[in-house]
């Protein structure tokens, strides 16, 4: 089973990841991960914005490539779009296997994928009040090298 969203609403990563575990109940692994933006003082507002025809179409090869990849049950991808607050969960990612290594690399895989190499653009507002400055996000050398490990 894939499920791969693209959400413009807050979304509950602990609601989804129970769903999904209680739809695979022959696993005998979930891996998961959940990014969320984070509570830095100085961040007051993370916009995520993204190219709508290849976004969704996108999501859907990137889990068709880790499912030909590893022995998954099933996978589940949800990423947010919008403005956030700090703390709002951004993507969740979690995969289903008989065992553990194929549900952890399936998770890793996707989130370098989805971080390095997507149709997502991030920024964030720093600063006081309604007009403080925006400042684009780009991947960093760390994110390009993760993405790396996965050519063949």
């Amino acid at each position: 089973m894939r499920d791969v969203q693209l959400l413009e609403t807050g979304f509950s990563p602990g609601k989804a990841l129970g769903l999904f575990a209680k739809a695979h109940p022959e696993a005998g692994a979930i891996a998961s991960f959940v990014g969320k933006v984070r509570p830095d003082g100085d961040v007051k507002v993370l916009e995520i914005t993204h190219y709508a025809p290849l976004t969704l179409p996108g999501m859907k090869a990137l889990a068709e490539q880790a499912e030909a990849r590893w022995a998954l049950d099933g996978l589940l991808i949800h990423h947010r779009v919008g403005k956030l607050r700090p703390r709002s969960p951004i993507v969740l990612v979690a995969a289903a296997a008989r065992h553990r290594r194929d549900a952890f690399e399936a998770v890793d895989f996707c989130m370098d994928h989805l971080k390095s190499e997507s149709w997502f653009w991030k920024r964030e507002r720093r600063g006081t009040g309604q007009q403080g400055a925006w400042h684009w996000i780009e991947p960093r050398d760390q994110d390009r090298a993760d993405l790396a490990r996965w050519k063949i």
